[in-house]
């Protein structure tokens, strides 16, 4: 759940500092109405953090204030544990090194990085465009030749490759920041989404049988 995040390109200069950020009290409201649902559930609490990314120096963070929210929701359960809550950080494009890994101390299990994995595409894409702006200007004719072909150039499956690359390699980078390379061996079987519980695998050669079987009851039912 998220909770008073700002957007980018709302004004808030005459708002009290203080009412942009999430209180101690109110996560601890969040995490008390959810609990009675289940236990898996995360809490985006503002601490200075908005969507978008700002001229250094624009926007202020505050992650040491999620180390308050840890500590008020701990008191209130009686938790033995230091970070009993589930913490997300929106609007983490453009953050500092220092900021994320304060909030990563504090609590923080997730980062939104939508901004700058946007512009990491966008910046893949415009680099292939500067290298091969020449192969790019028709379907026929470039530096190599009046006659040459450039659709290996123009094919949207060259372009976009390079841009998920570019993408790849910012979220890799986000991985470091974040602690999280090299935290968890790289499983081998199959993982389902819900839970991270294994899948029941079923034999390619069950499959190929019942594509053969479904194939021969369809042939008899036309054939009738």
């Amino acid at each position: 759940m998220e909770l008073l995040a700002a957007k980018d390109g709302v004004n808030n200069e005459d708002v009290d500092p203080e009412k942009l950020y999430t209180t101690p009290e109110q996560v601890y409201s969040v995490y008390e109405a959810l609990s009675k649902i289940g236990p898996m559930f995360s809490i985006a609490a503002a601490f200075g953090n908005v969507h978008g990314v700002y001229k250094p120096g624009n926007v202020k963070l505050s992650p040491e204030k999620l180390g308050n929210h840890q500590a008020y929701t701990k008191e209130k359960i009686n938790s033995p544990l230091e970070k009993p809550i589930f913490l997300v950080m929106h609007g983490g494009s453009g953050s500092t090194d220092d900021e994320i890994a304060l909030a990563v101390k504090n609590g923080v299990i997730k980062m939104n990085i939508g901004t700058d994995t946007q512009w990491a595409y966008w910046d893949g894409l415009r680099a292939f465009e500067k290298e091969k702006h020449d192969y790019l200007q028709g379907q026929i004719g470039n530096p190599e030749g009046s006659d040459k072909p450039n659709k290996k150039f123009y094919d949207p499956r060259k372009w976009s490759r390079c841009a998920e690359e570019s993408l790849v390699a910012r979220v890799g980078v986000s991985c470091e920041k974040l602690g999280a390379v090299g935290t968890y061996a790289a499983r081998t079987d199959a993982v389902s989404a819900k839970n991270g519980t294994l899948k029941k695998q079923t034999s390619p050669y069950l499959l190929v049988a019942a594509g053969v079987a479904i194939g021969s009851i369809v042939t008899l039912r036309l054939r009738k």
